[in-house]
């Protein structure tokens, strides 16, 4: 079973990253936050990798920036109605430790914030993962490098944590991707993410009323 690829970024789709390992090309499927952390194209990258198998689809690969990631979904998967899209729309709305704090203060409404997550899954989810270590320290999440790795990667950017944002609320990637693109050019690439989600929100508002 595959744990871990590490090799060039070949293509860079909406849903899914091709990585090239020694020729071989595997195709792994990824949530927003991990698309949105991939290096460019030809450039070489680690990802943590789930497998899956199912009678429609076959075996497929879920790729994860960190070990933390992989483990949260595993945990999501685990829980009765989470699949695993549900369960990438709900790191990409709530990263690992962010869902661990939603989790202890039961915040059902956080969690359902994610695409295709409904109130009552949302519950499901904040009782079973409740009291559960998430990592090696119970309620928090601490990015686990491998060995000879250095440091955690740094957070993705904001814009990407702003469409993974308005993903979570049901908007589709590329009108979330479009406003964000739009708003961070007229208000600067420093503009913080609150601010950026919220103009973003206002300008697909004034797209969708045309």
């Amino acid at each position: 079973m595959i744990g871990r690829l590490r090799g060039l970024v070949l293509e860079i789709e909406a849903e899914d990253a091709l990585i090239d390992v020694g020729g071989v090309g595997y195709v792994v499927r990824c949530g927003m936050r991990t698309l949105s952390r991939l290096p460019p194209v030809g450039e070489e990258a680690t990802l943590h990798i789930e497998h899956h198998f199912s009678a429609e689809q076959g075996p497929r690969l879920y790729g994860f920036w960190t070990r933390d990631e992989r483990a949260a979904y595993g945990l999501l998967t685990a829980i009765q109605g989470v699949g695993p899209k549900a369960a990438l729309s709900v790191l990409d709305v709530l990263p690992p430790t962010e869902l661990a704090a939603a989790i202890l203060r039961e915040d059902k409404a956080a969690v359902g914030r994610a695409n295709g997550v409904g109130p009552k899954l949302a519950l499901r989810i904040v009782v079973e993962l409740k009291g559960k270590p998430l990592s090696g320290s119970a309620g928090s999440f601490t990015p686990a490098p491998l060995p000879g790795q250095g440091p955690a990667p740094p957070a993705p950017s904001a814009a990407g944590e702003a469409v993974a944002a308005l993903m979570g609320l049901g908007i589709a990637e590329p009108v979330s991707r479009r406003a964000v693109d739009h708003i961070r050019a007229a208000e600067g690439e420093d503009v913080d993410l609150s601010t950026l989600i919220k103009l973003s929100l206002r300008d697909i508002g004034r797209e969708t009323g045309r």
